[in-house]
């Protein structure tokens, strides 16, 4: 009973204990040993997946890294994340190429073009990495689940080339609903859960600085 125990016996068990827990992780980490480029995916219906992949663009950006994004969806909107990345022209690419939620477009054809063309410049962003001298250390296909879902782009094209991207290359994908092909191909995917959102709950609408 730690009733019954003295603060200094109390600490002398919580201090053994951390460092059994450090000499597992030390063991552990000592394994570790593969540097390479991550395929990582965001998705789930929960808000957050642009707002970590943006958050890794300025980790990448505060290590002196080069990043590269294209923007599927989010085009037309006015954001604060691009306006912050214009800080760091020298280090960032941004390409805006979405023209909105197919709820907004309301023309198929039109989303299909605008998803073909944001994957063509995708394309050629991985490319500009090859070689001796690459162009970016990370890309961001923001909201590519999302053409992906609905079939605007050939899956079995985007996942090959995402799998053949180079081998010291991050490129990070996000949208809810990522293909299970997709999935399998990551190195890395987190699906975000939405436990409340003040939007369906309480009609908020959304925030400067929290949505966009």
């Amino acid at each position: 009973m730690t009733d019954d125990l003295t603060q200094d016996e109390i600490n002398a068990r919580a201090n053994e204990k951390a460092r059994k827990r450090k000499a597992a992780r030390d063991r552990m980490l000592a394994d570790k040993t593969v540097e390479k480029g991550l395929l990582i995916v965001h998705t789930g219906k929960g808000k957050g997946k642009s707002t970590a992949a943006f958050g890794l663009v300025f980790r990448a950006l505060g290590n002196g890294l080069r990043v590269g994004i294209v923007q599927f969806v989010k085009g037309k909107w006015e954001t604060g994340e691009r306006h912050a990345l214009e800080r760091f022209a020298d280090q960032v690419e941004v390409h805006t190429m979405g023209e909105g939620f197919s709820w907004d477009t309301q023309d198929r054809a039109r989303d299909i073009r605008a998803a073909e063309a944001a994957w063509a410049k995708s394309q050629e962003l991985i490319e500009a990495c090859r070689g001796p001298q690459p162009r970016f250390d990370l890309l961001l296909f923001d909201e590519l689940n999302i053409p992906l879902r609905y079939d605007h782009l050939p899956l079995d094209e985007v996942v090959a080339v995402l799998k053949a991207k180079p081998p010291m290359l991050h490129v990070v994908v996000t949208g809810r609903n990522a293909k299970p092909e997709l999935i399998e191909a990551a190195d890395l995917v987190t699906e975000m859960t939405q436990v409340k959102h003040p939007f369906r709950e309480q009609n908020v609408k959304a925030q400067k600085g929290i949505e966009f």
